[in-house]
């Protein structure tokens, strides 16, 4: 699968090598773009603005966001939103309060954008060898990423 990550810090960066070993197509972009650079080195696909990593993106853009929780989330929503098509899905990964999901959702709903929000737990290890995540959203558009959040997590380790 091919989607966008943004956040390559030190979870998101860990994340990123999951994905990849897990033979995922990653187009990267990280606000600092030292980490997009040495991740670049061991296959992720470069991005050095949202517009490039839209770009770089299929149809159906999947964009997992690992940045954290709170205004830098809703900063990054509303910068990617007009970037979106209909049919696009944003997925949080940071630990997002639920009542700050629910307002995602709702939000971007409304304008044909799905969004999932996924408690991850393991810490830094875990984002590298497999977490435990825990998501939230449309059981329909969860199915459609399901391969992403069970390759970044330990045997039975997502719901």
């Amino acid at each position: 699968m091919k989607i966008g990550f943004i956040g390559l810090g030190r979870m998101g960066y860990r994340m990123s090598l999951n994905l990849l070993e897990h033979r995922h197509q990653i187009v990267g972009y990280n606000r600092h773009p030292e980490s997009t650079k040495k991740l670049a080195r061991k296959g992720l696909i470069p991005a050095f603005s949202l517009e490039e990593m839209i770009q770089k993106l299929p149809s159906r853009k999947i964009i997992w966001l690992m940045i954290p929780a709170g205004k830098p989330v809703d900063s990054i929503i509303t910068k990617l939103v007009p970037l979106l098509q209909k049919g696009d899905t944003i997925i949080d990964g940071g630990n997002s309060w639920f009542k700050d999901s629910q307002r995602r959702h709702k939000a971007l709903k409304k304008k044909g954008i799905h969004f999932l929000d996924c408690g991850t737990s393991g810490g830094m290890e875990g984002a590298r060898y497999g977490a435990c995540m825990m998501v939230g959203g449309n059981k329909e558009i969860f199915k459609k990423g399901e391969v992403l959040f069970c390759d970044m997590c330990v045997k039975d380790g997502c719901s």
